[in-house]
């Protein structure tokens, strides 16, 4: 079955009491047992719940995989997996990670006894040097957020695996409909189902998705006991949105790439990030391991800070957010938004500078996308 239909018909029959082509939410908080040690799977919706089922099969089909654990966002998720590290272990994390994952790590895991280096994942050497005896977990985000660094999963998936480390990749930037970590080698994929997979900006969600039936049975278990759970109602709004992934994400990736031509040719710009142009580090390993290269596009004005509040406060279709992977095109300044808790000097060694500015180009007609980011441009 080919990947449009499953996401339309996976775990999405027709409600066999009516005939609904859409199924029903099951927007339940518990459920009546017919006696004791006799019912269905489902007594709490905490526990299960056949909304939530639902989404958790169909994300499993879309990746490849067998199980899915579906989670009330996707920093509930990241914070879920990371019970599979104990206090003195060690996890090796892509040095340009999302904010919000750097400062879990920092803030609250590390206090508790876990330990993180992180390197230029780009290279799969520095991810084999810094192996301690007591690594664990490989935390590759790909194409990283916001410089879009592309990693080679499917090298760092054969070093994992001799020195029996589990290796996670964050791939919520193109969703399983471009890339399939779990098919090169990986052990977990993660999504923020907030963003391309639901799509429409309504829900926040995540998930954790992996073929490691161990791995499974611990994630559920975290699901049940601290109860960061997705709720009915968001599940249902992720499925609707899921029917139109394939679509949506052609139409993020041909916008996207007309939009970097674009940038690339003004000159009050230093530099166009973005996995899809040529003279991208990592065009190469993309064009092999994936099937697009997604709407997600970051850029570097010739300027400071100022240069780049300037444009954002002077754009008028982009809408300035925190989000992306929605219908709506989203800029977001990642040094004052996203990533203002990672301290400067480890933001500029990265290459996350204050002129920089990152793009998620949505739907609308791509013209007028270019015109909105001329218009602004124009007036810095």
């Amino acid at each position: 079955m080919e990947f449009e239909t499953k996401a339309i018909h996976i775990s999405q029959e027709p409600d066999p009491t009516t005939g609904s082509i859409i199924p029903p939410i099951y927007q339940t908080t518990t459920y009546v047992l017919e006696e004791i040690g006799k019912d269905k799977g489902f007594d709490y919706t905490r526990s299960s719940n056949p909304t939530r089922l639902a989404l958790e099969k169909n994300l499993a089909a879309l990746e490849n995989g067998k199980y899915t654990v579906s989670f009330s966002s996707g920093m509930s998720a990241i914070s879920a997996l990371m019970d599979l590290i104990n206090p003195n272990e060690h996890v090796i994390v892509s040095d340009d990670v999302y904010g919000g994952t750097y400062r879990l790590f920092e803030q609250v895991l590390r206090k508790y006894g876990l330990d993180f280096t992180y390197v230029d994942s780009t290279n799969e050497n520095n991810v084999k040097e810094a192996i301690k005896d007591n690594t664990k977990m490989v935390w590759i985000e790909s194409p990283t957020n916001p410089l879009l660094k592309i990693s080679d999963i499917k090298k760092i998936a054969k070093i994992t695996k001799k020195h029996n480390i589990l290796l996670v990749v964050d791939s919520t930037f193109l969703t399983p409909y471009f890339y399939r970590p779990l098919e090169l080698g990986a052990d977990i994929v993660i999504q923020s189902t907030t963003k391309y997979i639901s799509g429409h900006n309504n829900i926040i969600g995540g998930a954790i998705i992996t073929s490691i039936k161990e791995i499974y049975e611990k994630m559920k278990f975290i699901q049940k006991t601290v109860g960061a759970v997705s709720s009915p109602f968001d599940c249902w709004l992720t499925l609707l949105g899921i029917k139109t992934l394939a679509i949506r994400m052609e139409r993020h990736n041909s916008n996207g790439i007309r939009v970097a031509e674009f940038l690339s040719s003004n000159k009050k710009i230093r530099r166009v990030i973005y996995p899809g142009l040529k003279n991208h580090p990592g065009h190469k390993i993309a064009k092999d391991q994936m099937t697009g290269f997604g709407g997600m596009i970051s850029f570097e004005l010739n300027g400071g800070i100022e240069t780049g509040i300037k444009l954002m406060n002077n754009v008028r279709l982009c809408s300035l957010a925190e989000s992306l992977g929605a219908t709506e095109t989203m800029i977001t300044h990642p040094t004052s938004m996203t990533h203002a808790e990672i301290p400067r000097d480890v933001r500029l060694k990265i290459g996350i500078t204050d002129s920089l500015v990152r793009l998620s180009v949505g739907l609308e007609h791509v013209n007028d996308i270019i015109d909105d980011l001329k218009q602004a441009l124009n007036k810095i």
